[in-house]
């Protein structure tokens, strides 16, 4: 591979949760449990006297406690898992995961029970609760299904760019941008061996991994990352940190993957046959200052075409004013990942950012859950 690196300046730190002291990071960890069990009781609360209200059935205050052990079980097995990991443990949050995302459709289930009633009420029209019950929670098992099949389902979205100036050796190659694998306790070695051999079905000449390769526990992540050992392109695999790396100190995820064969690009510049690829980690490319600074320093050659690869698809003018000519940008977010983030900010380190989208028209993104494939020409 023929390749040059420019080198701006080394990551910078994420603060680490162990500069508080226990007692402020337990208060944390108590409120942030509290707030999150409160709010999965309720929702399980309403979803449950819905369904009694509307099918007749009697004792939902009682048989609610079931469906609320999964919630509870989640909330324990992701404060767990951020010291510690287990088959046992990963199958309990695996299977209190896809509840929770049941949950997230039965209660737009449960709203919509509400609302259809609602309806036929203000036309007149009288209907057997029962009947409504039935329609609109059969609607939610099926979309629960589709939810569970989709996000099992890996894809190639083909894209083809045109870039000025693209260098003759790159006419015609394919790049793949993979993202937002989230390994941790949900998704682990089997999923990305899934993703890996997708990828080899596709031969790309590079692979870029625009963040979010780690779901945000900082523990069993070489066991995580071991396939990646086995899988090789051409001309390489770049990789930059995502908002789920710096839940903690992104250190401990780039060590990690250090021996797997896969390049970090440190907020710095490669060249790869004519082609300037630079990658800055999501907090630097957040901030609109910083990231404009680190563009400037890697001094881009207007005459060779550059891609910039960062996790957030955010501050899009900036690129484009310092004459990137393409940025690679993709951020997935889900209700399980949000409230996985909030407790994880209670028991690791505050302040993740939220996923946004600025629409700019050099740049790309795609909403396919797994992975999106390029060809430049």
């Amino acid at each position: 591979m023929n390749s040059t690196t420019t080198s701006v300046s080394p990551a910078l730190a994420i603060p680490d949760a162990s500069s508080s002291s226990p007692a402020i990071r337990s208060r944390r960890i108590v409120a942030a449990c509290i707030i999150v069990s409160s709010v999965l009781v309720a929702a399980n609360a309403f979803v449950c006297w819905t369904w009694s209200h509307f099918s007749g059935t009697p004792g939902w205050l009682v048989w609610q406690l079931i469906p609320d052990l999964p919630a509870i079980a989640f909330i324990t097995s992701s404060v767990i898992g951020f010291r510690y990991t287990s088959a046992p443990l990963r199958a309990v949050h695996r299977v209190s995961a896809w509840w929770l995302g049941a949950l997230n459709f039965a209660v737009f289930a449960a709203a919509g029970c509400w609302m259809v009633a609602g309806a036929f009420w203000l036309a007149g029209w009288p209907v057997q609760r029962f009947y409504i019950a039935r329609f609109v929670f059969a609607a939610f098992l099926l979309t629960t299904a589709y939810g569970l099949i989709n996000a099992a389902w890996i894809r190639v979205t083909r894209i083809t760019v045109h870039l000025p100036h693209l260098p003759e050796a790159w006419r015609g190659r394919t790049a793949a941008l993979v993202t937002d694998t989230h390994l941790g306790p949900l998704s682990g070695p089997f999923f990305l061996r899934r993703v890996l051999t997708k990828l080899r079905s596709v031969r790309p000449d590079a692979v870029l991994i625009s963040g979010d390769l780690f779901d945000g526990s900082p523990v069993g992540l070489k066991r995580l990352v071991a396939p990646w050992r086995e899988f090789s392109a051409p001309w390489g695999v770049y990789y930059v940190t995502g908002n789920h790396e710096e839940f903690s100190e992104r250190g401990v995820f780039l060590n990690a993957i250090r021996d797997s064969g896969i390049h970090i690009l440190n907020n710095e510049q490669v060249g790869i046959h004519g082609l300037q690829l630079i990658g800055i980690h999501n907090s630097e490319a957040a901030n609109p200052q910083t990231l404009r600074a680190i563009l400037r320093q890697v001094q881009l050659d207007p005459q060779q075409p550059s891609v910039l690869l960062t996790h957030e698809p955010v501050n899009l003018l900036v690129p484009e004013e310092e004459g990137v000519s393409l940025q690679l940008g993709l951020c997935t977010v889900s209700i399980v990942s949000e409230i996985s983030r909030f407790i994880r900010a209670a028991v690791l380190a505050p302040g993740a950012r939220h996923c946004a989208w600025e629409p700019e028209r050099r740049s790309f993104s795609s909403n396919s859950n797994r992975r999106l494939k390029s060809s430049l020409a």
